[in-house]
C-alpha cells in the first residue's frame, strides 16, 4: 500500500504541474468572463495529462504483451498470440470505487457476449489483499476467471497507471484499445461490439 500512496502522490503532483503550466493564476475559479477559456484550458490540461500518462501504454494494432497468471483456484490462464475469442483484460483492485461501479456491468456484458468474448479480471494483488479480493469477487458474482498479478509485473507490462484499466484484445492477439478508467455500460458495450466483430 505504501507504493500505491507514492504513485498516487506522484500523479497528483504531475496533475498540479500540468494545470499550473496551462492555467497559471486561473487554476481555481472557472467563473467570470474568462470562464469559457479556463474551462477549455482545463479540458486541454486533462487531455494532455491522460496522453502523458498513457505514453508507454501498448498501442492499438500492436501485439498484446504476453503473460500467464493463476486464478483464485490455481488454474493458469495465458494471453499472447491468436485466440478463439476476443478478450477483455480488466485490471482492478478491491479498494477501487470505479472498479466497484463497473463490476456489475462487466458481469452482464460477459454473460451477454460469452459466445464471442472472454473476460479476464486481473487483480493487481501487489496493491491489494487476497482476502479482500475474494470478498469482492463473491459480492459482485464474477463469472469469469479472476487472475492474480501478485508481483504487479503484468500490470507494469501494460504500463498500468490507474484502476480500472480495460484492454481490448482481438482474436489475432492484437490490442484494439486500452481504456484507462471506467466507462458507462453503454459506452463499454459499444466498444465490445466493435471488438467481437473484428
Amino acid at each position: 500500500m505504501r507504493r500505491h500512496k507514492w504513485i498516487l502522490a506522484g500523479l497528483i503532483i504531475l496533475l498540479a504541474a500540468v494545470l499550473y503550466v496551462n492555467l497559471g493564476d486561473g487554476v481555481l475559479p472557472f467563473w467570470g468572463k474568462e470562464g469559457k477559456q479556463k474551462e477549455t484550458a482545463a479540458a486541454q490540461s486533462s487531455q494532455a495529462l491522460t496522453e502523458l500518462l498513457a505514453k508507454g501504454t501498448p498501442k492499438p494494432g500492436t501485439p498484446a504483451p504476453s503473460f500467464s497468471l493463476e486464478d483464485l483456484e490455481g488454474q493458469t490462464y495465458s494471453v499472447g498470440g491468436e485466440r478463439d475469442k476476443a478478450l477483455l483484460v480488466n485490471f482492478w483492485a478491491s479498494w477501487c470505487d470505479p472498479c466497484k461501479e463497473e463490476a456489475p456491468d462487466l458481469v452482464k456484458l460477459a454473460e451477454k457476449y460469452s459466445d464471442s468474448l472472454d473476460v479476464y479480471a486481473v487483480n493487481v494483488t501487489f496493491y491489494d489483499k487476497p482476502d479482500k479480493v475474494k470478498e469482492f469477487v463473491q459480492e459482485y458474482g464474477y463469472i469469469f476467471p479472476v487472475l492474480l498479478d501478485k508481483k504487479g509485473e503484468v500490470y507494469q507490462k501494460y504500463n498500468g497507471i490507474a484502476f480500472p484499466t480495460n484492454v481490448l484484445i482481438n482474436k489475432e492477439g492484437n490490442i484494439q484499445e486500452v481504456i484507462i478508467g471506467s466507462l458507462s455500460r453503454k459506452e463499454l458495450e459499444a466498444k465490445l461490439k466493435e471488438l467481437v466483430k473484428s
